[in-house]
């Protein structure tokens, strides 16, 4: 398995066993009492055991919070900030998958502000609310390959007030440091395997097919799809190949690096059904992919094309990518139609409304509002690509 230091877009240390170096890392950057933020789920996994285990052997006074949902909300940053506070914490260990990493950043965020969160969601230049010298120092272990959460400067949390996702935005929200190695998720059921690569994959189409100019972020999103077709059906169907395990780690950091171009529909549709049905956000993506490229397809067709090019799929065009996306949720178990995955149409005006507001829409190659919206959650409803 490779080894290798990345300083892009932060300073990573990719390898397999590389969690040993967790104290070190923390230690590098001034962090003595870390608090270790992951979701329920994972707080009695051998790998955060251990992970603490190692933290408190090099003389860290290191604890753990684990009170979260799988789509958290802000009663769980709220619960989360006040474990930091009154443990005195000096900075954050964010663990685990999208739910870990994002409270973890928001809670170091958080640390040492004043106003309430939502007065930082992503919304023009609100990030300059922000008191810089308030965010505490953040470590991101990631122990799925999706999100890419790791590598982004931004957090999810959930409004339960509006039962809407909120992006919440900030510069120095990038962890100062990224533990990648790919032993960390060999335990992940193949439910799990199968919806965070999804997630990654649609975080590098989206990013690909997303209007503008930025050669960077399309480069970055064509090799982590080739990642994602040559491994995620490996590490679904093997879970102990770590050389798999290792490409889907990279791939997901891959595609949360790109999709500062833009996202799309996939994410747009998601955002709201996960905010309404507590659904896998990863899934959920891979539910929608195909019925967001059937709809985009006259703005993407030729950009697509070369995409199955560079994949060396058996039909270079739209429809021979289409295709290989069908084929790949098939193998994987992705449910083709919202009512297998237990979404009804009772809600569709809701979450097409929704959809529209969401500001990963912007992205969409063509004009995603209610109605665009609507009828993608009609053709997925009903299984029509």
């Amino acid at each position: 398995m490779t080894r290798a230091n990345w300083n892009y877009p932060t300073a990573i240390r990719f390898g397999a066993g590389r969690i040993a170096e967790l104290a070190e890392v923390c230690l590098a950057n001034g962090i003595r009492k870390p608090l270790l933020v992951t979701d329920a789920g994972l707080a009695s996994s051998p790998i955060t055991i251990g992970a603490l285990a190692g933290l408190r052997a090099a003389g860290l006074d290191a604890e753990l919070f684990a009170d979260l949902k799988s789509n958290p909300v802000e009663a769980n940053l709220n619960d989360g900030l006040l474990a930091y506070r009154d443990g005195g914490h000096d900075g954050v260990v964010a663990f685990g998958g999208g739910s870990g990493l994002d409270t973890g950043k928001l809670i170091a965020f958080m640390s040492g502000q004043s106003r309430p969160i939502w007065d930082f969601e992503d919304i023009g230049d609100w990030w300059t609310r922000a008191d810089p010298d308030g965010i505490a120092p953040i470590i991101a272990v990631p122990t799925t390959a999706g999100t890419g959460s790791e590598v982004g400067r931004a957090g999810v949390l959930t409004d339960e007030t509006t039962h809407t996702k909120k992006i919440i935005f900030h510069p120095k929200m990038m962890p100062r440091a990224v533990i990648c190695d790919p032993q960390l998720t060999v335990g992940m059921p193949p439910r799990i395997t199968a919806g965070t690569g999804m997630d990654a994959l649609s975080h590098c189409l989206e990013a690909y097919c997303a209007p503008g100019y930025h050669p960077m972020a399309d480069g970055i999103a064509l090799e982590g799809m080739r990642l994602v077709k040559n491994a995620l059906p490996r590490a679904y169907a093997r879970p102990d190949d770590i050389d798999a395990r290792g490409d889907m780690m990279t791939a997901a950091a891959m595609g949360a690096t790109a999709f500062q171009k833009g996202l799309g529909g996939m994410h747009a549709l998601s955002h709201p059904i996960g905010a309404l049905y507590d659904t896998h956000h990863g899934m959920t993506n891979a539910v929608f992919m195909p019925y967001v490229l059937a709809f985009n397809r006259s703005a993407i067709e030729e950009r697509i094309a070369r995409l199955a090019a560079y994949l060396q799929l058996p039909r270079t065009d739209f429809v021979g990518f289409l295709d290989w996306i069908l084929e790949l949720r098939a193998q994987l178990g992705v449910p083709h139609t919202l009512p297998e995955f237990g979404v009804d149409g009772n809600r569709a005006g809701e979450i097409a409304t929704m959809a529209e507001a969401d500001p990963s829409a912007g992205g969409n190659p063509i004009k995603f509002d209610a109605a665009a919206a609507a009828k993608v959650l009609d053709a997925a409803l009903v299984g029509r690509v």
